[in-house]
């Protein structure tokens, strides 16, 4: 069995100007039939945010349609999240629902 590495991407776009604070995650992961989804969040920071996930034969697929978004989120403005080496990537933003409890 392989090993199973999620990566993802924490894009954001903020403007205090026009009272703007945004997120956009982009991740590809396997699904339990073998396909490989590309599951992409957005929403206002510290909001509920929304998902979506879009289904591909292969992972060359998923990657290809990974890179159109990147591209499209970088022309509207979007930006790596970097993150310190002091902050655990846990605490990138979630879709789902807020306030409830994981377990």
């Amino acid at each position: 069995m392989s090993e199973l590495t999620v990566q993802y991407l924490v894009l954001e776009r903020r403007d205090p100007a026009r009272n703007m604070a945004r997120f956009y995650v982009l991740t590809i992961e396997p699904t339990l039939f073998g396909d490989t989804a590309l599951v992409r969040a957005w929403g206002r920071l510290g909001g509920r945010g929304r998902r979506r996930l879009d289904l591909f034969d292969g992972q060359v697929q998923a990657v290809e349609a990974l890179e159109s978004w990147l591209r499209r989120k970088t022309r509207r403005g979007y930006v790596q999240r970097r993150f310190s080496r002091a902050e655990p990537a846990c605490n990138a933003p979630r879709a789902g629902r807020s306030g409830q409890n994981a377990n």
